[in-house]
């Protein structure tokens, strides 16, 4: 989710940036919404607004930057361990995150069996 900077009251949005074309729609912008009303709720603090480029940061300065999980198997272990705010108002229950979580980690295990392409290139090819 991202709040662009406008001067006219008018212009003021949220914008809503999907984090992964793959995922389902419905459940990402749904844990979105509850994130959000979460953070209402509980009046979070977003985080200062940064008007400079990220990607041009020096590693000193962007290491103090949150990140996001770099990996699925980073990911569902983050849902596992903060789950509450989704279960809110009957909106998703244990038994669905549960469902969710294996069904993922069955494709986290899939790709550990098998080498990446680069991987092999660079260990395996003779």
């Amino acid at each position: 989710v991202r709040i662009p900077w406008c001067a006219s009251p008018n212009g003021k949005r949220i914008e809503v940036r999907f984090p992964d074309p793959a995922g389902n729609p419905y459940l990402t912008y749904t844990a979105l919404l509850m994130a959000g009303l979460d953070g209402i709720r509980n009046k979070i603090h977003p985080g200062d607004p940064m008007d400079k480029d990220l990607y041009d940061l020096p590693p000193q300065e962007a290491a103090n930057i949150p990140q996001v999980c770099g990996s699925l198997r980073e990911a569902l272990e983050s849902l596992d361990a903060d789950r509450e705010f989704l279960k809110a108002g009957g909106v998703f229950d244990d038994d669905q995150i549960d469902a969710y979580i294996d069904l993922k980690m069955e494709e986290v295990h899939r790709l550990q069996l098998h080498p990446h392409p680069v991987e092999f290139d660079m260990y395996y090819k003779c």
